[in-house]
């Protein structure tokens, strides 16, 4: 049985990072909403309590049962899960003097304590509350403070419970994983014994086990997460995996014949089918984004539907489901939430009376990758950007017509091009041009032009939850805005997207 750590989500944005951070430790880590532990379980190594956008002192605030946990399971709280670790052990959280939501520096630190081991006096945290923790319960201690917050970290005497007021798990804790992995290997016994290696060995078993000698088809996209899990799939049944790649018109210039290629080249059994006719004519008129991407939805489930009835005998749809997939579905109040709608193999399984298999469901974004190296996919698919279910519906804001679409295609070509040629690809999360539903004045020659508007956008994430805008060369950008100008017609304007994730998506619609 895999041992794991268990992170109860409380709503913080930084959730998912936990469990991130914890997976890089080569330790699995689960994560459920703060009501819904799964124990009592002996594969269950420790807890972690996350933040979350609440108060403690709120009516509706969230309240854990931890009965079977605290005591029972070493247990961290961070942010919110400290606060509530004080208040609920009789302790006083009162509001702030000042908000802090920056770096701070631990000027007093217990180094003898089992959470800061080999952790340096003085060392960078980062607070993001609006909270402290006024009073302790009479068996707490304090065992870390900042020059600002008295009590920035505590343990529990008698107890493997600790809490921080500040956030390990991001970045600007500078020794965060050592605080991290102080806790789940040092004090939970964790064996680090999650791998790349070790997933790609367990799944492929499994999958022999699970699916025998049935058929398994499965809508390949071009990106990562269909094509990893293809590969898991084809190394596990063979040419009983059958894959259907559609071509909905909305893929980057040239792309459906690259990445078909590809697949072929892999030794996968894949059905390539031109559709882009039959989504482009369903578009024609329509300019809201959901409506778009519902659109899309449901051509592409009844072009698959029709391809998937030619193939006799299947019993298995697949899906590139990950794990932030999963933890999305579900709320911190454990209520279903609605899938997104570019999830565009929803209703399938149903529909067609399939069993769904789902080789990816354990693994974050940058595990995927990484299981895709273990697997030798090519670079083409492996470093590819994040591209968008939808496709480029979503970066040709407004109506979608062919014109617009081949101006679009053309100058995203242009970027994407420029990015690899200048060896900026592969350090850039995600690049995209958008084409914008406005018109500029400009002047080509003597004459005077009203033309098209190109967005290009370009970011650097971990995993897409949140981005910085990618600081391109400036000399990259002029070259870049003047090839689109002078060899895309329609266009006399280039801008460059500025913005971050927060508070901007990386997608515009």
């Amino acid at each position: 049985m895999r041992e794991k750590i268990i992170v109860l989500d409380f709503g913080s944005q930084y959730t998912q990072l936990i469990a991130r951070r914890v997976r890089e430790i080569n330790v699995y880590c689960e994560v459920y909403p703060y009501n819904h532990f799964p124990g009592p379980d002996d594969t269950v190594k420790g807890v972690i309590l996350s933040g979350s956008p609440a108060s403690a002192r709120d009516k509706e605030a969230p309240i854990p049962d931890l009965e079977g946990i605290k005591g029972k399971y070493p247990l961290l709280g961070i942010c919110y899960g400290a606060h509530y670790l004080v208040q609920s052990g009789g302790g006083e959280i009162l509001p702030s003097k000042t908000r802090e939501y920056s770096k701070a520096n631990l000027v007093e630190l217990d180094q003898t304590d089992g959470l800061f081991m080999g952790i340096k006096k003085g060392t960078q945290v980062w607070m993001s509350h609006g909270d402290t923790i006024s009073a302790l319960p009479s068996n707490f201690r304090i065992i870390g403070s900042t020059l600002d917050v008295k009590v920035g970290a505590f343990s529990v005497e008698g107890e493997d419970t600790w809490g921080t007021q500040f956030h390990p798990e991001v970045y600007h804790t500078t020794e965060g994983m050592r605080i991290l992995e102080n806790f789940v290997v040092g004090i939970c016994g964790c064996s680090r014994d999650w791998t790349p290696n070790s997933f790609v060995e367990t799944t492929i078993a499994g999958l022999k086990r699970s699916l025998g000698e049935d058929k398994v088809i499965l809508g390949l996209s071009g990106g990562v997460d269909s094509s990893v899990a293809a590969s898991l799939l084809h190394r596990a049944i063979g040419k009983n995996l059958i894959c259907i790649f559609v071509d909905n018109g909305l893929l980057r210039k040239n792309e459906f014949q690259k990445v078909l290629d590809s697949y072929l080249g892999l030794g996968l059994n894949v059905i390539g089918v031109n559709a882009a006719d039959r989504f482009l004519d369903s578009l024609e008129g329509v300019s809201d984004p959901e409506k778009k991407r519902k659109i899309i939805g449901k051509v592409f489930i009844d072009v698959f539907e029709a391809e998937a009835k030619k193939i006799e005998g299947v019993e298995w749809l697949a899906q590139g489901t990950i794990y932030p997939d999963v933890i999305e579905s579900v709320s911190v109040n454990g209520s279903s939430l609605t899938v997104k709608s570019h999830h565009n193999v929803g209703g399938l399984p149903e529909k067609m009376n399939l069993k769904v298999v789902e080789p990816l469901r354990l693994l974050f974004k940058d595990e995927v990758r990484k299981v895709g190296g273990i697997l030798d996919l090519p670079d083409f698919i492996l470093k590819r950007h994040p591209f968008p279910g939808p496709g480029l519906a979503i970066r040709l804001l407004g109506e979608i017509t062919r014109e617009k679409l081949n101006i679009l295609k053309e100058a995203d070509n242009i970027f994407i091009e420029a990015l690899r040629e200048a060896g900026l690809y592969d350090s850039v999360w995600q690049a995209l041009a958008v084409l914008l539903p406005v018109r500029s004045v400009g002047f080509m020659g003597d004459e005077r032009t009203y033309e098209n508007v190109i967005a290009l956008r370009a970011v650097n994430s971990m995993d897409g939850m949140t981005a910085d805008w990618s600081d391109l060369p400036h000399e990259f950008l002029v070259s870049v805005s003047n090839e689109i100008i002078n060899k895309v017609k329609g266009i006399n304007r280039v801008v460059y997207d500025i913005s971050s994730k927060p508070p901007a998506t990386i997608e515009w619609e």
